[in-house]
Order: C-alpha cells, then structure tokens, then sequence
C-alpha cells in the first residue's frame, strides 16, 4: 500500500501557505471536486464500500440543494464554526454561502475519509492526509475570499496588506510563521528568570540548582528532566506560571537539566549518550551536591522517558536512586501515540534511518512543522489570516514564543527513539532493550510514582499516560498514583495553582483529600479503609474515570503534596550554591537555553 508521506504533506502545506491560486474559492456546493481525495484513496490502495459511499453522496446532495436554495431565497445560513463568526461572514450573502459551501464540503470529505476499509493504522494516516486538505481549502485562508481582510483592506487604505507582505516576507526569511510578538521576550530577561546558578556542565547539558525561597528545605532534592526536543523554559516561563519557581516556594531544592541545542559537534550523539552522559551523570551531581542519597526524580514529555529509561538502567546496576517519580505527560508504553502515529511507519524510519542513523541533525525547524501540522488551524492558518490577509502584529505570549524556540535531535539518538518506542514499542518489555550496557526494565524502578495526563493531550493521549501505571512498581500498584488533568499536553501542565482554573480528576484507593467537586462525570466512590499496597488493582482507564471525582482548579497542589510525603525531614535551605567540587559556573538560565536551532 502507498500511503501518503504525512512529512511531506505538511511541509508541501507550509510552503503554499502563501499562495492563493493553490485553491479555488467555493461559491456553489455543487459540482463538488473530490478528485484530491480520491487520488490519494487511489495511491494508498484504499477503498469506500460502494454502499457507504452511495450513502454519502445522496446526504451531501440533498444538504446542497438545500443550501442553495437558502441562498436563492435570500436565507443567511448558520455557520458554526469560530473561523467564520465575525459579523462580515454574516453581512454580506455570497461569503456567508462561500463558507456554507466549505463547511459541506468539509463534511463530505471527511466522511468519505472516515468510511475508508483500511486498517487503522492506514486510516488514521488517511484521515491525516485529507483533514490537512480540508483545512488548507478553507475560504477565510486567502484575501480572495475572505471579507474581513478585504473589509480591513478598505478601512485601511491598503496599508493591511503592505503590513501583511512584510510581515509574510519577514517570515519567509525566518522560515516559519511568527506566532507571537518575539521582541517582547527574552530568555534570561522576563521568561527562564527563577534565580539559580548552572553548577554543572558538559558537552549535552547544564544542570542548574535553584536558589532557596524558604528558610528550610526538604532533605530530598527535586531533579527535573524537561524534554530534549523542546528548551527547557516552558516549565519556567514567567513567575505566575513556572512550574520551577512553584516547586521551589513548596519547600524543594530543585535542579533542572538544560539540554544543549544540538550543533554539528553532537551529530553522532545517541540514546545511551543521552541516558548515561546526561540524565545519569546528572542525578551523581545533583547526589554528591545536596549529600542525599536519594532524589525526587522529574520527567516530562521524552524527558520522562529518558528519566525512567536511566533509572532502569541504573536499577539493573544495583543502584535505586530515586526516592520518588513524577511523569508528566510521559509515555512509556507507546501502543497508542495519538495522531503522531501517522508521521511513524517502517517506511519513515527506515528514510530516517538512511539518512541520519550514522550522523547528522533532525532540523528543530522540521520538528516544529510536524506539530503544528497537527493543528494547523490553530498554528497555521489562524496567523495566515491574522498577520498576512490582516496585517495584524501577533500579540505578545509566552508560550507561543517558546513554541517557537525549537531545538534539534542528534540524528542517531531520533532515529533509535523512533523505532524502539514508536514503532516497535519495545521499551516496556523487560529486558528486551540494552541501554548504557545495561537491560532495561522499568518494573525494576523501586520508587512510588506520581503519574499525570491531560485529557485533550493530542501529543501524549492521556490514556497513553496512564498506562504507564501497569508498568511500574508491578506487584504494589498502591505506589502509584494517577492524576488526569484538562485541558492539553502543554496548557494541562502549566496550570498555575494560584489561578484557581480549568479542573483535574483523581480516583485514588483512599478518600481523596477536601476538594471542591465539581457537579459531573464520576464521583468516586468512598472508601472505608485505606486497602494494602499489595491488593490494590490497576482498573482499565475507562473504570478509572468512570469512577474518578473532579476538582476544581490546578492539579499542582497535589502534586506538591506527593513530593512533601518523599522529601524527606527539613533542614536548614543551603546558603550557597554547588558545592567545593562543583562550583557555579553562571547564573540561572545558563549558555545552553539561549542558542536558537534557526
């Protein structure tokens, strides 16, 4: 079966963001062209049963007719969906039917992806393929069609569409879309400003210990892991919502590793370098500085997955570090990736494979276009419209500037990471992966774990997340505990506490702490007595939220109180920084943050 490159596509999608004449506007619903998705129906060897398809077509034709007959009437037809909700969709009939028309054909053309008789795995790349189409031909993406750029056209004397030509041609050098006001912010200045000094370095990361905010700390250091393929700053963006600076103010003593943005030096650099020479040298520094034995282990994302990975590593050395551990959005059972799956075949790894195995760099700029693709009308077309057909400046947004501050992979370390999780899922047999010399084998984690999962989390679907649960700690399922909060992989994570927004869930063996619950889906069920470790079963993700309360507010206290129960006694918060051995090399954030991929 051919199936299409989804790679390709969204690149193919990008570079003709700007042009128009790619797509003509609808303005009647019938004839309807189907010939894209048929064509690529055709490539992949995938069909519709003709009954299914019949079915469609009798539904699409009498939804036109009745919509043309709206428009011969004079009826303004309604249009739910937020891309047309300004009042100049609604004001003038041919772009209100315009968009009526895209809508249908949207409609159509994603049940006939829907309908397709192929496996998942194809389906799910098919569904891909024509959602980024459907996306693409929208009418409110190009000038010709859309009346809120011409009406801002004529309000402004052309001087919109001068500002969005230079604003396209300035993107254009840049190579990607701006999405945020990039002059507002600075690394260092006013995001990645929690004081600290870097204690440590080498060539693949810097290891930063935070300055105290308390008189006392806890015994037990907290190290976090961050994800390697994105900087490090989204846990600390600005004071009001950095996660660093809330666990530091919880009493903590905190380290972070700050990945290096890959550079030509590190084109050779691979998985067990990433294990051994960062994320297990740098729990030995954060040990030999803070004299614990033991650390609070913190992963995110990949950075949960190579913290995990390394403590298994390390568990089959003999050696159990971690007092406790704490996966964000993590996955270690990668069986359901999500919609990342279709960017991921033997066909992809092996081109990957071919072409950076031995060396060379995964570009962060091809990295970023793989997410946003994902969602393109929020990451795409939402600033096409706005800074190219509107001339409109993108505000000012932290995360948004993080977003596109992206970072390189070394190619062996991407192209082991895609097989031997993505594709072949091996990391949660045991023993069946050898990292650092040493087999993996996550059940061999001697550590309670704190596992989280945001429930519209497109990257790590949240179910993904929770399967992490039957992996670790097998035979004392009691030392894990899940917590599903809303929202998405990044916003469901920094959900500050002292914003009191958006809710999470918990379903824990005993009655969950004082919370205000809120009216909804499951309300746990009260238990009498706290049940043995030992006898505590892992429910299917389904039972564990059909039996799970919701809260109100941000899932960060509990979290906080997790890491209070494995801190350890309080001592005295130290009055300097690293120690004899290791000494401060340079201020919070450090060299490493501030390279850029671009």
């Amino acid at each position: 079966m051919n199936m299409p490159d989804p790679q390709a596509m969204a690149s193919a999608w990008m570079a003709q963001m700007t042009d128009p004449s790619a797509w003509q506007a609808l303005f009647r619903p019938a004839p309807l062209d189907t010939s894209p998705v048929a064509s690529l129906l055709k490539d992949a060897g995938a069909t519709i049963p003709q009954q299914a398809l019949d079915t469609l077509r009798h539904d699409y034709l009498q939804k036109a007719a009745g919509l043309w007959q709206e428009f011969l009437s004079g009826k303004t037809p309604a249009l739910a969906d937020r891309r047309f909700a300004a009042p100049e969709w609604l004001s003038n009939p041919m772009s209100a039917f315009s968009a009526a028309s895209y809508l249908l054909n949207a409609e159509f053309l994603t049940a006939m992806a829907n309908a397709v008789e192929a496996g998942p795995r194809e389906r799910q790349k098919i569904r891909f393929a024509v959602q980024q189409m459907v996306d693409a031909m929208s009418p409110a993406n190009f000038l010709a069609t859309n009346p809120e750029a011409q009406q801002k056209l004529i309000e402004t004397k052309g001087e919109s569409l001068t500002r969005g030509m230079s604003n396209m041609l300035s993107d254009m050098q840049k190579g990607r879309i701006s999405l945020s006001d990039e002059s507002a912010f600075e690394v260092g200045r006013n995001v990645a400003t929690t004081p600290g000094q870097v204690v440590f370095e080498n060539h693949l990361f810097q290891l930063i210990q935070y300055s105290p905010a308390t008189p006392t700390v806890r015994q037990v250091p907290l190290l976090m892991m961050p994800p390697c393929i994105n900087k490090f700053y989204i846990l600390d963006l600005q004071p009001e919502n950095s996660v660093v600076r809330y666990a530091v103010e919880q009493g903590n003593t905190v380290f972070l590793v700050s990945w290096r943005n890959p550079d030509a030096s590190l084109s050779g650099t691979t998985w067990d370098d990433y294990v051994e020479t960062g994320a297990i040298k740098a729990i030995a520094v954060t040990r030999a500085i803070s004299g614990s034995d033991k650390v609070n282990a913190f992963g995110f994302c990949v950075g949960g997955t190579i913290m995990s990975t390394a403590l298994a590593v390390l568990a089959a050395r003999g050696e159990q570090p971690a007092a406790s551990l704490t996966l964000l959005t993590t996955l270690l059972d990668f069986n359901d990736t999500g919609v990342l799956e279709v960017f991921i075949d033997e066909t992809q790894v092996k081109m990957r494979e071919k072409a950076l195995a031995k060396g060379g760099l995964m570009p962060g700029r091809d990295l970023a276009t793989t997410f946003s693709s994902l969602r393109p009308n929020d990451l795409v077309w939402n600033y096409v419209q706005s800074n190219y057909l509107k001339g409109k400046e993108p505000p000012p947004f932290d995360l948004l500037y993080w977003n596109s501050d992206s970072t390189n992979l070394p190619g062996p370390m991407f192209c082991w990471y895609l097989r031997n999780t993505y594709l072949e899922n091996s990391l949660k047999e045991p023993g069946k992966l050898t990292v650092a010399g040493s087999p993996v084998n996550l059940g061999a984690i001697d550590a309670p774990v704190f596992v989280y999962g945001s429930r519209e989390d497109h990257i790590v679907p949240w179910k993904a997340s929770y399967a992490s649960m039957h992996l670790l700690n097998p035979g004392k399922a009691g030392a894990n505990r899940f917590v599903l909060g809303a929202s998405g992989h990044i916003a469901g994570v920094i959900n500050p506490a002292s914003k009191n927004k958006r809710s999470y869930w918990t379903n824990d063996p005993a009655p969950a702490p004082a919370a205000a619950p809120v009216k909804g889906k499951g309300k746990a069920k009260a238990k009498v007595e706290v049940e043995p470790e030992s006898s505590v079963a892992i429910p299917p993700a389904e039972q564990w939220f059909d039996g799970a309360t919701e809260h109100v507010g941000s899932w960060w206290p509990e979290w906080a109180k997790f890491l209070a129960a494995n801190g350890g006694k309080d001592v005295s918060a130290p009055q300097q920084l690293g120690n004899a051995d290791f000494q401060p090399i340079e201020p919070a954030p450090g060299r490493y943050v501030k390279v850029r991929a671009d």
